[in-house]
């Protein structure tokens, strides 16, 4: 159950950065985070009225609370450094924010066996070289590398709280509507300062842009909804170092979508590290 709560966990998230990075192409990407999450927000609402989770309230909320402040600015660093590029550097550095979780797990007990932890090793090089990483040619500002692992670590932060924030399901409803209700206030926040600093809000034609792209918004903010809830599953069901590399595939699926949908041809690299994230997965099932 583990795996396969981690492996939809990498799909989800895979299939929502990729709208996600569609959309930021027309839309800003503050205003695709902050729409995107309130409407998350609003479906989450109602889900928690409907099961009386807000009954489940207890200490255990301050996880949520944190996810949802951690993650908007772990976002904002990314999208900064993706700015600063390469982005075929950035982005995979992005995902050794596993790191984190697999940290926690081993730190509160979990002990893979030889398997496992062979199969940590090759999933994690697969989806680092699953980013397609310019290996040569690319120089690198020292600013963009820094952000890029602040990033990471707010990545891998946000999936350990998570997996902190409740120990039942209709708890667990509860805690992703906080931490979607925190990532709005924060992520609104960042979105105003950077208005008053003349940044845009709205895109080329305005409002109705917006209004068109919902769908895919909605999408993306319930993908990734999903994707957190799936991956505090995993981790509460099995082994948080298997659960938290697994999860951590998603690289593999937005390259495998850019693939399909745009058409974008993979680079050797980055096929090799798609066998190679295959290969992990199959280690770490079986070990």
């Amino acid at each position: 159950m583990t795996a396969l709560f981690a492996l939809a966990t990498s799909l989800l998230w895979g299939l929502a950065d990729f709208g996600g990075g569609l959309l930021t192409r027309r839309i800003p990407a503050l205003t695709v985070v902050v729409v995107s999450q309130v409407l998350a927000v609003l479906v989450l609402g109602t889900i928690v009225l409907a099961t009386g989770a807000g009954s489940e309230a207890g200490p255990r909320l301050w996880y949520a609370v944190g996810a949802g402040v951690v993650g908007p600015a772990a976002m904002l660093a990314f999208y900064k450094a993706l700015a600063l590029g390469p982005m075929g550097v950035v982005s995979p550095l992005g995902s050794l924010g596993v790191v984190v979780p697999v940290s926690v797990g081993l730190l509160v007990g979990d002990r893979p066996g030889l398997l496992q932890f062979a199969g940590i090793g090759v999933a994690v090089l697969g989806v680092v070289l699953a980013g397609g990483p310019e290996l040569r040619g690319a120089p690198v500002r020292r600013q963009a590398v820094l952000l890029t692992l602040l990033a990471a670590i707010g990545f891998g932060s946000v999936m350990a709280l998570i997996s902190e924030a409740s120990t039942t399901v209709t708890g667990l409803f509860l805690a992703l509507f906080v931490q979607r209700v925190t990532n709005v206030l924060v992520g609104g926040a960042a979105l105003l300062a950077s208005v008053g600093r003349g940044g845009r809000a709205l895109p080329e034609g305005g409002p109705a842009v917006v209004r068109a792209a919902l769908p895919a918004l909605a999408f993306v903010g319930l993908a990734d909804v999903a994707a957190n809830g799936t991956y505090a599953i995993a981790a509460q069901q099995g082994p948080v170092t298997v659960a938290a590399v697994l999860a951590s595939l998603y690289p593999v699926v937005t390259a495998l979508a850019a693939r399909g949908v745009l058409k974008e041809r993979l680079r050797a690299v980055q096929a090799a590290g798609a066998g190679l994230a295959l290969v992990g997965t199959v280690l770490l099932a079986t070990g």
